[in-house]
Formats: structure tokens, sequence, C-alpha cells
């Protein structure tokens, strides 16, 4: 009898930031002081308007049934205006798929574009989950590195030496979790330029969009070059624009075929996303950017504080974040000494020991392919995010 666990699954890591997170709620439910850098989550509540609708919703016997796997067709068409208003870029509501939230997207984007023996390029660091859904449809990660030389960003050149013939898709995500690097304009075509050329699929993240900072702004990868449309997915949700993480509503844009694929996996997996959660994104979608902008004020003054405090710590090195709400200090020179005695090689030994003596939880850079790096999420109090670099500060001087 073989393992009661099928291998496919069993291969699957676990999300190291949610690990982060849980590990760090449990201390904090035990009564030990700990604050967070690790959830990649707003720290405001849902804009009201969002929530009474979704009261609203709840109340309305028609949200009580199914609605179309796909997608409820007003939120669909909300998507497709959304989509004209902040990036530029026409599609229908054909197009369109909503998802339980980005990761399922994600999963989605994979499952319906990739087989086995197919190669993905994927520019590291990178988001934790992106991996797992390509290597469970039978796909071959090939990891591309950058650093801070490069600004966390991939060149073409990279591309082209990665490429075989086996190569199926890229995945180009800009703003960027983990690094907070933002890809200018021309680097954004020129890569799409590549992928055109080389008939290579781009599945290109958004969900931080509206999270740029000083001079850096967003740019959809098919606007800038339309030829790339029929080959190109872009993936998006309320989660980080609107606070909405809770909620679970995503959506991919893609080639009509592709979306259908899709929708048809999606009716046999989990069927339509919760109708209250997609009314209540119908609302933030039709409810202007007024929240946003807001929102965006508060992540921006963190980022300052946050890039100006790591900075400040000896043998921490850091970039300006650009966009989403998290930095990317690199502890390469703290992980050559001792840190309280203790031998500390690695980033992941080094975040245990600082949330075991400082209460402070911060993400291992392992979880993302670098190795000596760490996250830190600006997402949290301005009290609790100068308390927690300050004791991280602390615990390094020792």
């Amino acid at each position: 009898m073989g393992s009661r666990v099928s291998d496919r699954i069993a291969a699957i890591a676990p999300s190291a930031t949610l690990a982060v997170d849980a590990k760090a709620k449990a201390l904090k439910a035990a009564g030990e002081p700990v604050i967070g850098f690790g959830a990649g989550e707003p720290d405001f509540p849902t804009p009201d308007h969002i929530v009474e609708a979704a009261i609203a919703a709840c109340r309305d016997p028609k949200n009580h049934r199914y609605t179309p796997a796909g997608g409820l067709p007003e939120l669909k068409e909300a998507v497709v205006a959304k989509t004209a208003r902040d990036s530029g870029y026409d599609i229908d509501a054909g197009q369109v798929l909503i998802t339980n939230g980005g990761k399922h997207a994600v999963a989605n984007a994979f499952a319906t574009l990739i087989d086995p023996g197919d190669e993905v390029l994927l520019p590291a660091p990178y988001w934790t989950t992106y991996p797992e859904p390509i290597q469970r449809a039978g796909g071959k990660v090939v990891e591309l590195a950058t650093d801070e030389g490069t600004g966390f960003r991939v060149t073409v050149d990279q591309l082209e030496q990665a490429r075989t013939a086996k190569t199926k898709a890229l995945v180009f995500v800009s703003p960027s979790n983990p690094t907070g690097a933002v890809y200018p304009r021309d680097e954004i075509e020129a890569i799409g330029r590549w992928a055109v050329e080389h008939g290579i699929w781009v599945i290109t993240d958004e969900i931080y969009e509206h999270l740029t900072y000083g001079d850096a702004e967003h740019h959809s990868m098919p606007v800038l070059v339309p030829e790339l449309a029929d080959t190109c997915l872009v993936l998006n949700g309320v989660a980080k624009t609107y606070a909405m993480t809770g909620w679970r509503v995503g959506w991919m844009v893609g080639p009509t075929d592709i979306v259908k694929a899709a929708t048809n996996l999606q009716s046999h997996e989990t069927s339509n996303v919760a109708n209250v959660s997609q009314r209540a994104a119908l609302a933030a979608l039709t409810g202007g950017l007024d929240d946003v902008a807001r929102f965006r004020e508060s992540f921006d003054r963190r980022r300052i504080h946050m890039y100006k405090a790591l900075r400040a710590i000896p043998g921490v090195t850091v970039l300006e974040p650009e966009g989403a709400f998290y930095a990317f200090p690199s502890f390469k020179a703290i992980l050559q000494r001792p840190v309280l005695g203790r031998e500390v090689r690695t980033t992941l030994e080094l975040a245990d020991l600082i949330l075991e003596e400082a209460k402070v939880a911060i993400v291992p850079g392992e979880a993302f392919s670098a190795p000596g790096y760490a996250r830190l999420s600006f997402a949290l109090g301005d009290d609790d995010l100068g308390e927690g670099i300050q004791r991280i500060a602390d615990l390094l001087a020792k």
C-alpha cells in the first residue's frame, strides 16, 4: 500500500508567509507582545460602503442560490469598466473569469495553460505561491535570479538566455511581492515585445497596481504591447486595493478560449464565488478610488519610515520600495557574525531568532528563493512599525 497522501499533493510546500503569520498570531494569543511584519494584507477595515453592500446582499434571497460559475454578469461588466479606467485596456465580459481570490486566478491560469514538460520562466525573488500550481500542472519552473544590482528586475537578456524550445510562459509581476520593485515603462515594453517575438505566454499579476509611490508608475503589459493580448493573462483582485483580503474575490482576464476553458475547470472545482463577496466586490469596483488614495497615503508614509529605519541598522542594506507594501532588506552581512553568541547561517534561522528573542515576525528570504534577505510588510500601524524595527535593531546590536 502506498502513501496515504498522493505524491502530487505531498510535494506541495506550505505557504511560508501564512505559516509565519500563523506562528506570530499564536504567540500573540498566548500573551506574547508580538509584532508581525509577515502578513501580506492591509491593516485597514474594508470601506463602509462595501460592507453595507454585502449586508444588503445577505438579505436578498437571489444571493442565496447558485449563480453562473464564471461570475455574476454585473461583476464581470464592472471588471471590464475598471480595467479600461485603470489600465486603458479594452476587454469584454467574455474575457473575464471571477475567481475565489487572486490565488485561485493563479491556479486556474497555470492549470489551463501548462502541459507536462512545459517550462515557465519565474524571476526570483517571487511570491511563494507561484511555483506550486506550475509544478502541479506538470510544468517545470525555471528561476531567473535578480538582486539589488538590477533593482530586483529581470532583463530581456536573462529571459533570452533561459528560453528553450519548451518555454511556454513567463510570470511577470509589477509592483512586486516580495521586493516592492516596479518596472519602468520601457522595460515592460521590451519584455512584452520579446514574448511576442518568441510566442511565449505572459501571465501578469497586477494585484498591487494601485500601490506605487514617488515617481514609480504601474503599466499593464498588454496595453504597452497590444500584439501580446492573444497570449497574455492578466490576474487581479480586490484584496490589496480595497482592503478585502478575507472576502476572496479575484479575476482572470485573457483570450476568450482560455477563459472559457478556465471557467469550465472552475465549474467543477468550486462553482461560483460566494455571491455576497461578489456583491461586495461590485460595490468596490464601482465606488471610486477615494479609499484607495487614503490607503496609499498611509502606506507611503510607513514605507519611508521603514526604509529609513532599516537603513540605519548596521549590516542591513535595503532598496527603497517603489510599490506594494513590502521592504526586502538584505541581512547577508549579519549572517557573517554571531548574533547573541549564536551562529546564524541563514535568514530562516535569523527569523526564528528574531521571533524568539525580540518577538518580531519577519518572513525569511528562503520563502521567496532569496536566501540572505527577508520580507517586511509595512501594512501595519505606525507605532508597531517603529517599535518592531527598533527591537530588531536592538537585538542585532547585541
